[in-house]
């Protein structure tokens, strides 16, 4: 049975006006991106990963073409609050408690006290920091500030989960950590997810679809559907199956600087 389309973009285009001159970082971008899929955008720095992202969550504005999400325009999804962003840094303010920046978002909704306090309690759960709702940012470490993170952009319950390079700046052993518990968190929600990375591994364990682009301006270079099992254990990273979706994201790189 076929998925609902819930992020759609048509021939996008995203130029930038700047001190020395136009910068065209997105061209003739059309990709769909059905519920419950886990794409994952890869390509060089500059490439335009992260300002589709934000043009999905109507951050950016499109200089050409058609977006829609959940069969709305980018600016109404964001005004339903359809989609949870998750940012490079945590971004969590230091002077309230782990749950006291999960429930911001509750509170600036009118959530009600007794339902800020369920579902803050439901996401701590999620990403495995139940017992740590009254410590301070600072008393973490940097994954588990992410995670905390991630839990504030879970705490609505959208069904869009927007990261932009989340787990980039932590060293490899809390990287690989963090990867299975996103999978866990994806596989018990089901929401949609769209992951920026600069990862080839990370990028072919993560996801259900890789986008790889090209450099500036950002276009689709390949999209390369993935054959992997939804569960996967960390050591299918050794597998054939594996290497080969790795080797082909790794040529899509390749063509799309050739192309330049």
């Amino acid at each position: 049975m076929s998925q609902a389309t819930v992020i759609e973009a048509k021939n996008l285009d995203l130029t930038f006006q700047t001190n020395d001159g136009p910068v065209h970082a997105l061209k003739d971008i059309s990709l769909k991106i059905n519920q419950g899929d886990f794409v994952s955008f890869i390509g060089p720095s500059g490439c335009g990963k992260t300002t589709f992202l934000r043009t999905i969550a109507a951050l950016e504005t499109p200089s050409a073409g058609e977006l829609t999400v959940k069969g709305m325009s980018a600016e109404e999804a964001r005004q339903k609050r359809a989609y949870g962003f998750v940012f490079q840094a945590a971004g969590l303010y230091p002077w309230r408690t782990i749950a006291g920046n999960i429930r911001l978002p509750l509170e600036i909704m009118g959530f009600s006290k007794s339902e800020q306090n369920v579902k803050v309690e439901k996401v701590l759960e999620l990403v495995e920091l139940a017992n740590f709702g009254n410590k301070f940012p600072w008393q973490l470490s940097g994954g588990m500030q992410q995670r905390a993170s991630i839990a504030r952009a879970l705490a609505f319950d959208a069904d869009i989960l927007l990261m932009d390079e989340p787990f980039g700046a932590l060293d490899e052993i809390v990287r690989d950590h963090l990867n299975e518990q996103l999978l866990k968190l994806w596989a018990r929600t089901n929401k949609t997810i769209g992951f920026v990375t600069h990862s080839i591994p990370e990028a072919v364990y993560l996801s259900t679809k890789i986008v790889v682009m090209s450099p500036r301006p950002g276009r689709i270079a390949d999209v390369i559907e993935s054959t992997l099992p939804k569960e996967r254990p960390l050591d299918i990273r050794e597998s054939p199956e594996f290497i080969e979706i790795a080797h082909r994201v790794r040529e899509g790189l390749r063509a799309g600087h050739s192309d330049d």
